[in-house]
């Protein structure tokens, strides 16, 4: 099984509902979780709402710091906002393959109408990305294979950015 942590700024919406979504359609080949820089420790309530319509588990979900993922090991480890991929990544992820997917936040829309509507189209656009995963994990490649097909499924991908910058602390840091 492949490990995912999604990261977010606070840890409430996109990277929720990434981790939802891709445990939901994983079919055990792929374990997500989700962590945030600066977590906001709540989960924002259109994110369950929405999950729940679509019958996908919101069992265990909750706004959690990354410091709690130190001894996760994750083999991939993809920031979902903007200003979390400026964010340093703390060097205990090791050589976990780190990548930025930039979604737009439907949290902070204001009108219910609006707001539903970009929770449809990101909820579509995880499930889409979530799906392409799932068609390189079925092929159960050692790790380092499934990171290099990864990648180059990334390279042909729109919607990715490989990060691999090193600030001056030696943390590595996502940058576009």
């Amino acid at each position: 099984m492949y490990k995912l942590l999604y990261i977010c700024t606070h840890n409430r919406c996109r990277s929720i509902l990434s981790e939802a979504i891709t445990n939901h359609y994983s079919n055990g080949l792929v374990h997500a979780e989700s962590a945030g820089c600066s977590p906001c420790g709540a989960v924002h309530p259109l994110s369950l709402k929405y999950l729940v319509e679509r019958d996908i588990s919101i069992e265990g979900l909750r706004s959690q710091a990354i410091d709690e993922f130190e001894y996760y090991d994750p083999d991939i480890v993809i920031t979902v906002c903007d200003s979390a991929a400026r964010e340093s990544c703390p060097i205990w992820f090791g050589d976990a393959l780190r990548l930025h997917w930039g979604l737009p936040d439907p949290s902070k829309i204001e009108n219910i109408v609006e707001a539903q509507s970009a929770f449809y189209q990101v909820i579509s656009e995880i499930r889409n990305r979530t799906l392409a995963i799932n068609a390189l994990a079925k092929a159960q490649y050692d790790i380092q294979i499934f990171k290099d097909k990864f990648k180059k499924m990334v390279r042909k991908s729109p919607f990715v950015t490989l990060t691999h910058a090193v600030n001056n602390a030696g943390q590595q840091s996502f940058v576009n």
